[in-house]
């Protein structure tokens, strides 16, 4: 069980580093998309399913839909 929340702790720090790492809004957006899976995969990790629930909807899907949404506005 430490095995995979190393693992998952490992992911997350990866995830942010790149999302920080990423220049362009959009792919910003896709990256963020992605740590907000890998915090969900954290959370399960250490036996939180439902902040991990909460977190895929918002952190996965939520935010960054909300980020595309202003990026498709404002590039017009």
């Amino acid at each position: 069980m430490i095995a995979v929340q190393l693992a998952a702790l490992l992911v997350v720090a990866v995830g942010a580093w790149a999302t920080v790492m990423a220049r362009d809004p959009v792919r910003q957006a896709i990256v963020v998309s992605l740590y907000g899976l890998a915090l969900g995969l954290l959370f399960f990790a250490f036996q939180a399913p439902d902040v991990a629930l909460s977190n895929i909807v918002i952190g996965a899907v939520a935010l960054p839909t909300m980020l595309m949404l202003a990026i498709a506005k404002t590039k017009r």
